[in-house]
């Protein structure tokens, strides 16, 4: 078979144009060595600059606060004064306001003057340890001491909305010139609170010369009759000791005495005040005479006489007492009444000779 004009035209065109492509592919390598180090050249470059801007934006916000503070300042004065004046101005604005309150402290004051002139010429603490009293103190001349006895009371009280129920006693000892007394009041499973007073027994009446109260830890107080002074081992202050003064457990016996020696000499509304010296404090006990008052022990009922000693402060109890005139005036039944309402009410339940 024999190739033809137009078929040997063909064939001489395709060989051309191989031989064009493999010209072509021939030099693309050196094209290619050309581009390569104009592409690298281009990353690195671009990797060299990112992390400046990234280094420089993290330190620029810290000072974007401050800047337009002090910018802000120069727009009401000149550019030279405005830092000047801005921080005058800065610091003037809050001085006002404590400026302010100075005439303000009056205020406490108006409440504060209210009860002071009430009760309390002296200071507080010496109001509390040695007020003056409101009515002269009872300096008695006779006396009738119960003999010694042992009485038995039913305790019921509340404390802080809570009732509850103890024993009690109190043992009266004298031999004409010293006596002790002990008040003690017990509770299952809570313990015991013993209150005791010893002294002699003087043309005065009681003369404590010791005054304690145990209760977990004691405390006492401790007379010196020849300087008229108390002191406390509660290292509380001194306290000066009136003529006839007395504790809280002696009181009640101090007034048992004063009533079974001259029961004419204080009628209803009479009044018995006796500075009254506690574990850490003194103050003056007013009593007023209620009057004849028959009560119901739980074993029988009798014939007393009411005593009532009221608050004269905040904080002060109310003591109400009821002596039994047909046993030497020994209290029968005594009740202590707190402020918040919180009270303890013993009645006898027994006598026994001690």
């Amino acid at each position: 078979m024999s190739l033809t004009k137009p078929s040997l035209a063909l064939l001489a065109i395709a060989t051309a144009v191989l031989l064009a492509h493999l010209a072509l592919l021939q030099r693309l390598p050196a094209l290619l060595q050309v581009q390569a180090p104009i592409v690298v050249r281009t990353l690195t470059t671009r990797t060299i600059a990112t992390p400046l801007p990234v280094a420089a934006t993290p330190a620029a916000p810290r000072p974007v606060p401050k800047k337009p503070i002090r910018k802000a300042a120069p727009r009401p004065s000149p550019p030279d004064d405005a830092p000047s004046t801005s921080t005058v101005a800065v610091a003037e604005l809050p001085e006002p306001a404590p400026v302010e309150p100075l005439p303000t402290p009056p205020v406490p004051e108006t409440p504060a003057s209210a009860p002071v002139p009430l009760d309390a010429p002296p200071p507080p603490e010496r109001a509390a340890s040695a007020p003056l009293p409101t009515v002269p103190l009872t300096h008695a001349t006779r006396f009738a001491f119960p003999d010694p006895v042992h009485l038995l009371y039913t305790l019921t009280g509340e404390s802080k909305k809570l009732h509850y129920s103890a024993r009690g006693e109190l043992l009266w000892k004298q031999d004409g010139h010293s006596y002790e007394a002990t008040l003690q009041a017990s509770m299952l499973f809570i313990g015991s609170r013993t209150r005791t007073s010893t002294g002699s027994i003087t043309p005065e009446g009681l003369a404590p010369q010791r005054f304690s109260d145990k209760w977990r830890t004691e405390v006492a107080a401790h007379f010196d009759q020849a300087n008229h002074r108390v002191s406390f081992s509660a290292n509380t202050p001194d306290v000066p000791l009136e003529t006839a003064a007395q504790d809280q457990l002696s009181v009640i016996l101090q007034i048992a005495g004063i009533l079974a020696a001259e029961p004419a000499s204080y009628p209803p509304a009479a009044t018995i005040a006796i500075q009254t010296v506690g574990p850490k404090d003194a103050d003056v006990w007013i009593f007023t005479v209620e009057g004849p008052e028959k009560i119901y022990v739980p074993y029988d009922g009798i014939d007393t006489l009411k005593l009532t000693r009221n608050p004269r402060k905040a904080f002060d109890q109310k003591v109400e007492i009821w002596l039994a005139p047909g046993m030497g005036y020994v209290p029968a039944r005594l009740k202590i009444t707190n402020a918040n309402g919180d009270y303890i009410d013993q009645q006898l339940r027994a006598v026994e000779k001690p």
